[in-house]
């Protein structure tokens, strides 16, 4: 994990790899396939013992969307929720996979299949338009709240 975060500090620029911002980018290293709000982001930062601001943690989320680090991302429910963004994405060779997000207990899946690439390529002839990345989310309910009769539409 402290290589791959020493790898980072050329994505900073003129920006200094604080310990307030390695301790951020660990923690999202550590829940990979969590998508964090700044609120979750300061609950894991105190049960590791540390004590960093919420002002400082959303100043940091900030600065490491703009550096491309962490994808940005709103599932409806108020909150502004971040992910570690991939290598691959980062330097725009891939795209980003989509979300599967629960109306009744928040939970998100995420769907690596991407199907909409020929739907791309008919919108970027009709329209001359170069696509770099898309972002496709479906809201409805997980197998678990439909198994216990919440909603089964």
């Amino acid at each position: 994990m402290q290589k791959k975060i020493g790898e980072m500090k050329s994505q900073f620029k003129d920006y200094r790899l604080t310990p307030q911002r390695k301790l951020v980018l660990e923690i999202f290293m550590e829940n990979k396939e969590r998508h964090l709000s700044a609120e979750e982001l300061y609950q894991l930062s105190r049960e590791k013992g540390e004590d960093i601001g919420l002002a400082t943690i959303y100043r940091t989320l900030e600065l490491l969307e703009e550096l491309g680090l962490l994808q940005k991302m709103n599932f409806g429910d108020g909150r502004s929720r971040y992910e570690l963004v991939p290598e691959d994405v980062q330097d725009r060779r891939h795209h980003h996979h989509h979300h599967l997000i629960c109306l009744e207990c928040n939970s998100i899946l995420e769907v690596e299949e991407d199907l909409l690439s020929q739907l791309e390529r008919v919108v970027e002839e009709k329209h001359n338009f170069q696509i770099v990345n898309h972002y496709l989310q479906f809201f409805g309910y997980c197998p678990s709240c439909r198994q216990d009769g919440k909603k089964d539409k």
